[in-house]
């Protein structure tokens, strides 16, 4: 599989993010949104966005190595952030920066959506993605 990641002039770019990216893979897998909540739905980070952050990237890892791919063949995801401000983006995008065990997470396309909530009070931030990669 191959991969162009596109940052067209004009538009906004940073190493964690692809404006576009183009894929050849010939099989797709769709991860329902990761949360930083372990398997006994223990919220794990308690109140803190990087941390959480870097616990649903973690487990966004788990279910895309599920289905036989790795993070580097996420093309797109949707990042949900509960009351989002800059600070809380600023958060995010830390926590890109270090989230495999210090290895800054592939850059892919994302969209980051600010929301009042999300499925427990306790949860902070959610991550569904598109993966492309050869079966």
């Amino acid at each position: 599989m191959t991969k162009q990641h596109l940052n067209p002039p004009g538009l906004l770019g940073f190493p964690p993010l692809s404006q576009v990216v183009v894929s050849t893979g010939n099989k797709l897998a769709f991860v329902a949104g990761q949360t930083a909540c372990n398997a006994q739905f223990e919220v794990l980070g308690g109140n803190d966005y990087r941390l959480q952050s870097i616990q649903a990237l973690k487990n966004l890892q788990i279910a895309v190595q599920a289905a036989g791919a790795t993070v580097h063949d996420i093309v797109s995801s949707t990042v949900y952030l509960r009351d989002l401000t800059p600070a809380v983006a600023e958060q995010f995008i830390a926590a890109l920066s270090l989230a495999l065990d210090g290895e800054p997470f592939p850059a892919h396309a994302f969209t980051m959506v600010g929301v009042q909530a999300l499925a427990s009070p306790d949860v902070l931030v959610e991550i569904s993605a598109i993966v492309a990669f050869d079966a």
